[in-house]
């Protein structure tokens, strides 16, 4: 790959700037990504709170590592094994998607790794695969490996279809019937 195609990274941020280093990337026409989730404070006023503390997902090429790390509240870029930690584009997309369609996203950190694969037909994920996406109950659950993190959304079940499995060349039965 070439230093000129522009990748995504996660920044580490100073506490509670998440908002400002956003809109200050923002008036430098740098894209980038600051999930908000609405969250109530006290009864009667909504806002719109940081879904990842101390991140803003930034899309910019190898050459402006360093110019966007010199940035104001900005503490560094999150690292993977001694480099900055490259985000998927596909990562991005369903993080904007399932923020502009649910109200009620949380995020957990990864406990575990969740296997299988299954296609989400309704909106927002529609004719979309995702690898490492479970439903449980009325829940469904994006793994983004890139950040070590998975996405919880409340969904309709009738927006799910669970894909059949890759069929093995035998089942267990088989294997014992050709046994000798």
């Amino acid at each position: 790959m070439s230093n000129s195609t522009k990748k995504w990274y996660a920044l580490y941020t100073k506490p509670g700037c998440e908002k400002k280093v956003a809109n200050l990337l923002s008036r430098k026409n740098i894209e980038n990504y600051c999930p908000l989730k609405r969250q109530w404070n006290g009864r009667k006023k909504v806002v719109l709170e940081p879904l990842f503390n101390s991140y803003v997902f930034v899309q910019i090429t190898d050459a402006h590592l360093l110019n966007i790390r010199m940035s104001d509240s900005i503490v560094n870029f999150v690292y993977w094994l001694g480099k900055p930690a490259v985000i998927q584009d596909e990562e991005i997309a369903i993080m904007k998607q399932i923020m502009n369609e649910y109200a009620n996203v949380k995020l957990e950190k990864i406990p575990f790794d969740l296997d299988g694969m299954v296609r989400v037909i309704g909106v927002p994920l529609e004719d979309k695969k995702a690898n490492k996406v479970s439903v449980i109950n009325n829940t469904v659950v994006i793994v983004l490996p890139s950040l070590g993190y998975m996405m919880l959304a409340e969904i309709d079940k009738t927006n799910v279809e669970i894909l059949p499995a890759p069929k093995q060349p035998f089942t267990i039965a088989e294997k014992y019937q050709y046994a000798v």
